[in-house]
């Protein structure tokens, strides 16, 4: 690779890393070419981006992107994404299938270990997050409305007795 590639990879590599929100070195040493072809894929439905770069570019992209901090050692495949919660939740569930698969350390919201990052992938999702928001927002507006409904409810069910003991 030139040094000009390098410097080309080191850019794309910012500007990914700047809008990422986690970001997450695993060790992969063992892997072979199906499984790790699997985890991108797997990678790929969730909306994560999965690369194999040198610790050397990849940490000079994470510290211009301000997120420095993570002590790389040895082959790493980084996998990174704007959902957290995604991204931590496909590492780990690979994590889990797959053994070669080692987190290592990541980046959200500051340096985190792998015990992190499982935390981290047993959060709810954004689609499930926003949903649990919204019912609790509607909740008060659907409690009321049941309440004012009441009244209705108890009219048709008094009517509906006088109506049966009449016919009695």
């Amino acid at each position: 690779m030139t040094r000009s590639e390098k410097e080309q990879l080191v850019e794309k590599l910012t500007t990914e890393f700047t809008e990422a929100s986690a970001i997450i070195a695993c060790g992969y040493e063992t892997m072979n070419v199906q499984e790790l072809e699997s985890f991108r894929k797997a990678a790929r439905e969730s909306g994560t981006k999965v690369r194999v770069v040198k610790n050397s570019l990849a940490s000079l992209a994470a510290t211009n992107a301000d997120k420095s901090g993570m002590e790389l050692s040895k082959m790493n495949l980084f996998v990174w994404g704007e959902d957290v919660a995604a991204v931590s939740k496909v590492v780990v569930n690979f994590a889990k299938e797959n053994s070669k698969l080692v987190v290592k350390t990541g980046f959200i919201d500051g340096v985190v270990d792998a015990a992190a990052v499982e935390a981290y992938s047993k959060l709810p999702s954004r689609e499930e997050m926003l949903g649990m928001l919204l019912a609790t927002w509607n909740a008060p507006l659907r409690n009321t409305l049941y309440v004012w409904s009441a009244k209705q409810r108890e009219l048709v069910t008094a009517l509906s007795a006088i109506k049966d003991q009449k016919e009695a």
